[in-house]
């Protein structure tokens, strides 16, 4: 445990460049932002493919629904197609039986057929009768004759409007399978694009484990040879805690040693055991395990302990960011162990850094 700490540990300047060099091992790669960054591209490519999606599925119904008309068309042109047939036919036959039964009327053994209805005729009744009946065959076969032509006609009329219909139809279908083409490759090259993305993240984050391996490492190497640790070299006075004061040495530095046993640890909000961490509820966990209850939260965790100077800071020391949004354990060395946020796990980070700006103030747990 890092406890004892007297007043002769500035005069260590073996352990202060070790220090430094760790302060520099930490602020060299910035694979962690890089993560986050790729992650934040990821998660906007994600929600453009799922806006693909759904307009993928509205140009598939369009695509459909233009099939559709296009099928009632196409059966509509056969129906009136077979049906033209069926006219042509009908007037055919209409025009034979006119043609004979004219001739029948009018001529009869090559006699002109009105001396053939009068010669027939036995009475004045039957003259009339036979001319009667002549008169309503002529009307019959006309009608007969005037509605295939119309129907025909008709026929004609739509089957010219189907093959219009049928044109345009197309034309539709046409447009709305490209519609649905353009969507398939957008989607297909953000889908490319996004698996790209992972890739480099996959990358991305294996480095970042690296970096997190050696940074534990130094870190475990330099809690096992110093008995007494520096103030953090070069940093300035806490802007969240009022005016520098004189804090009693820490007496819990030994909490750091168990902080890095969960190294890794995924994040989880609201976590506060090893199967996940939210940032108070690891500083939580952690201070729990040397008998010291903590609250399970930033801000009331803020107010346990004594404030201390950002440039008095000793391994142990609660560290706060974000207006009390965030809080973390200093290990020394101008670095800090925490649970950042969700998608990512319990790490070392360092307060030059991206938190330089953040940090709100720090506090020792006597």
């Amino acid at each position: 445990m890092l406890v004892g700490f007297s007043s002769t540990r500035r005069k260590a300047p073996a352990l202060v460049i070790a220090f430094a060099a760790f302060v520099a091992a930490t602020a060299v790669s910035a694979s962690a932002d890089s993560v986050a960054s790729k992650q934040a591209e990821a998660q906007s490519v994600l929600a453009q493919i799922q806006q693909l999606d759904v307009t993928l599925e509205q140009a598939v119904e369009a695509y459909d629904g233009a099939n559709v008309k296009l099928a009632r068309i196409k059966h509509d042109e056969s129906m009136n197609g077979r049906n033209l047939v069926v006219a042509k036919r009908s007037l055919k036959n209409a025009q034979r039986q006119l043609s004979s039964r004219l001739i029948d009327l009018y001529t009869s053994e090559g006699q002109d057929s009105t001396l053939a209805v009068l010669l027939g005729s036995t009475s004045l009744n039957d003259l009339l009768d036979r001319m009667d009946a002549a008169d309503r065959v002529s009307q019959q076969d006309a009608l007969v004759l005037r509605q295939v032509v119309s129907l025909r006609r008709e026929i004609q009329r739509r089957q010219h409007e189907l093959a219009h219909a049928h044109a345009v139809q197309a034309s539709v279908v046409a447009q709305r399978a490209a519609a649905k083409a353009s969507v398939e490759s957008q989607l297909g090259q953000r889908r490319a694009l996004l698996g790209s993305i992972r890739g480099e993240i996959v990358h991305l984050q294996a480095e970042e484990r690296a970096r997190q391996a050696q940074l534990q490492q130094q870190a475990e190497q330099q809690l096992a040879a110093a008995p007494t640790v520096t103030a953090a070299p070069g940093l300035s006075q806490s802007v969240g805690v009022g005016p520098a004061i004189s804090a009693p040495p820490s007496k819990y530095g030994g909490v750091v040693g168990i902080a890095m046993r969960y190294l890794g640890t995924p994040y989880v909000w609201g976590g506060a055991s090893p199967s996940g961490f939210d940032c108070s509820g690891f500083t939580m966990y952690v201070y729990a395990q040397v008998g010291v209850s903590l609250p399970h939260n930033a801000a009331a965790q803020f107010g346990m302990g004594v404030p201390v100077s950002r440039s008095d800071l000793q391994p142990g020391d609660l560290v706060f960011f974000y207006g009390l949004g965030h809080v973390g354990l200093y290990i020394g060395g101008g670095s800090f162990i925490h649970a950042p946020h969700t998608g990512d796990v319990v790490k070392i980070s360092s307060l030059s850094g991206g938190y330089a700006s953040a940090y709100y103030g720090a506090r020792r747990i006597l």
